[in-house]
């Protein structure tokens, strides 16, 4: 999914294929939204780029894509265990192509394994076919508040 247009074209795009913006009051809420898609095999995401997003080079910002890294991993480790809270222990990112500003990354999380206490998640970002970095991490189940 690799579409250079304006913010509303893009807006419009996503919802007529299903996405559901992820809203969020707090730090993503400056920076998103992103946006979930539900499949029988679990939700995947997206995070399409605006010119809010780049950083000195012009291309995206390596830690907004962190921060869609974190949300969606933590995401789904909560939709995969059921819980209802979750913390970051480790995220570990890898840069692997520049996102233009306007295109649109996409992914998939997988559960890798689950335990009582600890979830390990990894994914692939993506545009189009093109890999532009990797993320997995841990993540430990919280009691509920």
């Amino acid at each position: 999914m690799h579409h250079k247009s304006d913010p509303a074209a893009t807006l419009a795009r996503l919802l007529a294929e299903g996405w559901v913006p992820e809203t969020d009051e707090g730090f993503i809420g400056l920076i998103g939204p992103f946006f979930r898609r539900d499949t029988p095999e679990g939700p995947e995401f997206c995070f399409p780029t605006d010119k809010r997003h780049h950083n000195l080079r012009g291309v995206l910002q390596g830690g907004a894509l962190m921060t869609f890294a974190d949300r969606i991993l933590g995401m789904t480790a909560r939709h995969h265990t059921q819980a209802t809270r979750t913390a970051t222990v480790q995220l570990d990112v890898s840069f692997i192509d520049a996102v233009q500003i306007g295109e649109t990354v996409e992914a998939v999380p997988h559960m890798v394994r689950a335990t009582k206490s600890i979830v390990f998640m990894r994914t692939e970002l993506r545009v189009g076919a093109r890999i532009v970095g990797t993320a997995q991490g841990v993540w430990k189940l919280l009691r509920p508040a």
